[in-house]
């Protein structure tokens, strides 16, 4: 085909994509101990802060879907982009009124965006070249995804949680003059991060307007299929459940690691260890020019959840080569069954061991949403668009299960906690081993 030699530059676009998204996905679980101190949240509250955000999959995901069909990937992804720049931007205004509910609306608004661009930009990948490898392509470009996430929590110790956070109580106890420096101190922290990023996001939009995409939609391809044939696909409709609960399981372990770590009383113990002390000490000089002394609890655990997503990372680059030469679906099985073995280890131990298990399981998670995504579409066609919509809705358990692993916390402590993802990871281990090609 001719538009092979395009291929090469809309693959290198597309996977800037993946970078944003993981990295803003991220961001968003670091903004979840801070708003928690904020405004004195229990811990299934803070889970709401997921609410709001993965919502937005379960409401735009399908919207989105149609969108592209009409108006093609292209179009779809420049509007994505924009939405997420006007996401960032309200983060000014909400930060100025400390509300929750604008964080909360302005969390929605960027997350629409970055729905869009996921509808539009997984199953683009996926048909940029052979159906047989579309796993492998869709884990190499999820490799930069999880780039993303690798970068983000030392963005998000050096600007969102390296300083200390005052209770109601002492600032009640401020001055006039002093209540006014902190507030406009605790909004700078958050203002000026965000309209860094908008200005990114608009700068991308306006790069996507250049580039050249190639038109893989049949002219009539909205027309020959609705969304209700969904149900004709078992692949797809199981990997919809797969992708719900896979989702929902990394983002809620993701999002409370810091507190959890906290729990274990583990940013007392890590200062203590010569080698815990060397790498927190080093990220805290290398992205904040201070010392771990000088940083709160929350910003010296935190340091260590680089771990968890670049564990991703390094398993996504795994990944693109194991399913190439084995069959995703049972390279999907394995990497759960490894998820399920390192919760086991992190539940019955304690201290550093409790952490490092705890944080390898990104390393198991690497593969689990792109295998799971190229494995619902295989053999789908002009309807992958709208399946790729459905899918993507299927993110909303990341609203989902984090409050539900929450209220667990809450009420039953951590450790059982975690028996809602062992549950999430056995349900793909089964997808993986009965999805058949379609």
């Amino acid at each position: 085909m001719n538009q092979e030699k395009n291929y090469t530059i809309p693959f290198i676009a597309l996977i800037s994509l993946f970078f944003m998204w993981g990295f803003m996905t991220v961001i968003v679980d670091a903004f979840v101990p801070r708003l928690k101190e904020v405004f004195e949240l229990t811990q299934l509250r803070a889970n709401m802060v997921q609410s709001a955000w993965f919502s937005a999959y379960g409401l735009i995901s399908i919207p989105a879907g149609l969108l592209i069909s009409k108006i093609d990937y292209k179009k779809g992804i420049i509007t994505g982009l924009i939405i997420c720049g006007i996401g960032c931007l309200l983060f000014i205004p909400a930060a100025s009124t400390r509300t929750f509910f604008f964080f909360l609306l302005a969390l929605f608004t960027l997350a629409s965006g970055i729905t869009i661009l996921q509808v539009g930009a997984n199953p683009f990948v996926a048909v940029l070249g052979p159906e047989r490898t579309a796993s492998s392509r869709l884990n190499f470009a999820q490799t930069f995804n999880a780039f993303g996430t690798f970068i983000a929590p030392v963005f998000a110790v050096t600007y969102l949680l390296s300083d200390d956070i005052k209770t109601s109580d002492e600032i009640d106890g401020l001055t006039s003059v002093a209540k006014e420096i902190y507030y406009a101190h605790e909004a700078a922290a958050v203002q000026g991060p965000f309209l860094y990023i908008a200005l990114f996001f608009i700068f991308m939009a306006l790069a996507f307007i250049l580039i050249k995409l190639p038109k893989i939609l049949s002219d009539d391809s909205d027309i020959k299929s609705s969304y209700l044939d969904f149900v004709k696909y078992k692949n797809l409709w199981m990997g919809m459940i797969g992708i719900f609960v896979y989702v929902g399981a990394e983002v809620a372990i993701g999002t409370n690691l810091i507190s959890y770590f906290l729990s274990m009383e583990l940013d007392k113990v890590v200062p203590q260890n010569s080698f815990m002390n060397s790498i927190a000490t080093f990220v805290s000089r290398t992205f904040k020019g201070k010392d771990i002394s000088e940083i709160d609890a929350k910003g010296i655990v935190g340091t260590f959840v680089i771990f968890y997503w670049g564990g991703a990372m390094i398993g996504r680059l795994i990944g693109t080569f194991l399913t190439k030469a084995f069959q995703p679906g049972k390279v999907l099985a394995s990497f759960t069954l490894g998820a399920i073995v390192l919760i086991l280890g992190t539940m019955t131990g304690g201290g550093l061991f409790s952490m490092w298990t705890a944080l390898a399981i990104g390393l198991f998670n690497s593969i689990m949403f792109p295998t799971i995504f190229t494995l619902a579409i295989d053999g789908l066609g002009d309807f992958k668009p709208k399946a790729s919509g459905l899918l993507c809705t299927s993110i909303v358990g990341g609203a989902i299960i984090p409050p539900l692993f929450g209220l667990s916390a809450d009420l039953l402590g951590w450790k059982l906690a975690f028996i809602i993802p062992i549950l999430c990871y056995t349900y793909i281990m089964m997808y993986g081993l009965t999805a058949k090609k379609q």
